[in-house]
């Protein structure tokens, strides 16, 4: 899962041939991901489980990366969305992740203090 924050922080602080390589990295990360979910409403199976808990962290950023790089998970990994959103539908995760416009916001800050754009 470490993978997957390293590779997202690589997406928005590349541009160019070296983007598209990393952007190319990160969709075969998420569709490994996929791979491993299946038909499965969680990862654990029936129960959301610790790990649906630790990647819907991580999922919170993919609206951010798709603006910012110009992809569509929803198109390259469609059961991982349809997860995301069953996981959204818990209460707990829901109020305990961060609304994705405000998200965007802190990532256009982000990218002025490291001097991109």
């Amino acid at each position: 899962m470490f993978g997957l924050h390293l590779l997202g922080g690589k997406l928005w602080r590349t541009k160019g041939e070296e983007q598209e390589a990393s952007k190319k990295e990160y969709i075969e990360y998420l569709k490994l991901l996929e791979e491993e979910l299946g038909d499965k409403p969680y990862f654990g199976g029936e129960n959301f489980g610790f790990v649906d808990l630790t990647l819907m962290p991580y999922f919170s950023w993919l609206h951010v990366f798709e603006i910012a790089t110009k992809f569509s998970v929803d198109v390259e990994c469609p059961k991982l969305i349809t997860w995301s959103k069953r996981c959204m539908e818990r209460e707990s995760v829901s109020t305990s992740l961060p609304d994705h416009q405000k998200l965007y916001g802190f990532f256009l800050q982000l990218k002025k203090w490291h001097g991109i754009e």
